[in-house]
C-alpha cells in the first residue's frame, strides 16, 4: 500500500525516527505536536502489527482530543471503514466501548485515562505509549507505565507531548534540571540547548522542540494572535509563542538580582554593621530541606543581600548541627521556624544562638510584603538554591484563577528562611519612615 501524506518539514525526521525509546515532543501552541505524533503512530501500526496505548490524565478528555485526531488522520488517508465500525479488509475499524481502533493487519490503538488506574493493570502486549499533555499526568503514573511495559523481541517507545509549563513540573525536573539530595542542581540537559538546536538526542531520549512557524498550515491570523500575547500576558507568550519552560504567573520578587561574583557581594556588605546582619533557618528532612540563609541589609538604600546559604535534606539534627558549626553558624543569631520548638531547643543545647520566629494570623502575607519593600534583592551566585527558588517564585492561584498572595508555586524553603531571618527588621515604606531607627525597627 502506497500512502501519500503532506507533513511539515520540521516534523519529517521525527516521524520516521524509531531509534530511540523515549520521545519528548514539546513547544508552542499550534505547532502540530499532537497531530504529527498521532500520524507517526498510525504509520507505524500500518507497517507493523503492534498495540499502542494512548493516555491522558482524565479519560473523559480523550475522545475529543487524541481519539478524534486519529480518526481525522485515518479519514484523510481514506483508511477508515465506511461507517467507521464495520469490518473491512483494508480499512480501520472503530469501536466506542471499549474505545479502540483496529487496523487491517491486526494492529490496535487503545485509549485509557490515568484517573482509572485499575484499567491500566490489565494492559498486555503494548509496545507504544503516547502520553498526551504529559505535564498533567502525575510523575508516579509516568514511572508506573515506564516500568510496566515489557514486550520481548520488539522495541518499546514512549511519546510524551506537552506545552512547556513551569520548571517546578516533573517533566522539566525529570528531563532537564533537578536537585540532588543535598540541594545541588543536577543538569541532565540544558533546555536552552534544545531551544537553539530544536532536536537533540541524549541518553536514548529524543527531544523535539517546535514553534508555531514550524506548522506551515497554521493561519497567519492565529500567529498574529499569539504574537499579541507579549503585550498583556508574557507568561502565556513564553509558553504559547516561544514554547519554553519557565515560571508561570506573577513573580513574587521582581527586584531579585544575581550578582556577577560572590566577591562583589562580600565587597558590598563589608561596611554593613553587625546589627544589620541576619540569619534564618527553615527545617526539613524528607521532601523539605534544612535551609539556612545569611542576609545583610543596606538600611539606607533598602537593598537586601543574600550572601551565604546552607541547603540539605535527609540530615539528622546532629549531623546538621555539626556542619553548621563547621561553617561558623554558631556566631550568628539564627531565627528559626517556631513550629519546631523541640528542634530549636536541641540546637540551643549544642551551643547555637537560636530562637523561634514570631508567627501570627496573616504573618506569611506580612512577611512577603516586608521583603517586597526592598528596592533590590541581590544574591551571591554561590547561593544556587536561593537563586533557583527565589528567581522564579510566583504566586499561586485558586480554582478561579485569582492570585493567592500568601501561597506560592513551590514550597520555598529559602523564602521561609529569609522571612524568619528578618523577623526583627522592618523595611520602611512612606508610612513607616518616622518609626525607623538607625538600628532598624523592632516588632
Amino acid at each position: 500500500m502506497v500512502i501519500e501524506k503532506a507533513v511539515c518539514e520540521r516534523f519529517e525526521q521525527f516521524i520516521f525516527d524509531w531509534d530511540n525509546e523515549i520521545y519528548l515532543i514539546f513547544g508552542g501552541y499550534g505547532t502540530g505536536k499532537s497531530y504529527n505524533t498521532a500520524l507517526k503512530i498510525v504509520l507505524k501500526l500500518l507497517h507493523e502489527k503492534r498495540k499502542a496505548l494512548v493516555i491522558r490524565e482524565v479519560f473523559d478528555t480523550i475522545k475529543e482530543s487524541c481519539f478524534d485526531l486519529i480518526i481525522e488522520i485515518l479519514e484523510d488517508m481514506d483508511l477508515l471503514a465506511a461507517d467507521g465500525t464495520r469490518s473491512s479488509g483494508s480499512k480501520c475499524v472503530v469501536t466506542q466501548s471499549p474505545m479502540q481502533i483496529k487496523f487491517p493487519n491486526g494492529s490496535r490503538i487503545i485509549f485509557k485515562g490515568m484517573d482509572k488506574p485499575n484499567k491500566l493493570k490489565s494492559i498486555n502486549g503494548v509496545s507504544i505509549v503516547w502520553l498526551e499533555e504529559c505535564s498533567e499526568i502525575k510523575y508516579t503514573g509516568f514511572m508506573e507505565i515506564l516500568g510496566r511495559l515489557r514486550t520481548p523481541e520488539i522495541s518499546t517507545h514512549f511519546f510524551l507531548t506537552t506545552n512547556p509549563v513551569g520548571t517546578d513540573n516533573w517533566v522539566y525536573k525529570h528531563f532537564f534540571k533537578d536537585l540532588d539530595e543535598n540541594g545541588n542542581e543536577i543538569i541532565k540537559l540544558d533546555d536552552e540547548l534544545v531551544y537553539k538546536l530544536h532536536t537533540v538526542v541524549k541518553n536514548g531520549v529524543y527531544f523535539h522542540h517546535s514553534i508555531p512557524e514550524d506548522n506551515v498550515f497554521l493561519p497567519k491570523a492565529y500567529l498574529k494572535r499569539l504574537e499579541s500575547l507579549q503585550e498583556y500576558d508574557p507568561d502565556l507568550y513564553r509558553i504559547a509563542r516561544l514554547g519554553k519552560f519557565g515560571q508561570n504567573g506573577i513573580k513574587v520578587l521582581p527586584q531579585f538580582e544575581i550578582a556577577e561574583t560572590h566577591a562583589d557581594v562580600l565587597e558590598k556588605i563589608k561596611g554593613i554593621p553587625r546589627n544589620f546582619r541576619f540569619c534564618g533557618m527553615d527545617f526539613g528532612f524528607e521532601e523539605s530541606y534544612n535551609a539556612v540563609l545569611r542576609l545583610a541589609v543596606d538600611d539606607k538604600n533598602k537593598i537586601l543581600y543574600i550572601y551565604d546559604e546552607y541547603y540539605k535534606n535527609h540530615m539528622t539534627d546532629d549531623k546538621t548541627a555539626l556542619e553548621l558549626e563547621q561553617r561558623g553558624y554558631k556566631d550568628d543569631l539564627i531565627i528559626a521556624d517556631c513550629a519546631e520548638p523541640k528542634t530549636i531547643q536541641y540546637y540551643k543545647q549544642q551551643g547555637f544562638r537560636m530562637r523561634a520566629c514570631h508567627k501570627f494570623q496573616g504573618s506569611r502575607l506580612e512577611n512577603i510584603r516586608k521583603i517586597k519593600r526592598f528596592k533590590k534583592i541581590i544574591c551571591s551566585p554561590d547561593c544556587k538554591n536561593a537563586i533557583r527558588e527565589l528567581k522564579t517564585l510566583t504566586y499561586a492561584k485558586d480554582s478561579k484563577g485569582e492570585i493567592i498572595y500568601d501561597e506560592f508555586n513551590i514550597d520555598s524553603h529559602c523564602e521561609s528562611a529569609m522571612a524568619y531571618a528578618l523577623d526583627n527588621y522592618t523595611v520602611a515604606d512612606i508610612k513607616d519612615l518616622k518609626r525607623n531607627t538607625r538600628e532598624g525597627s523592632r516588632y
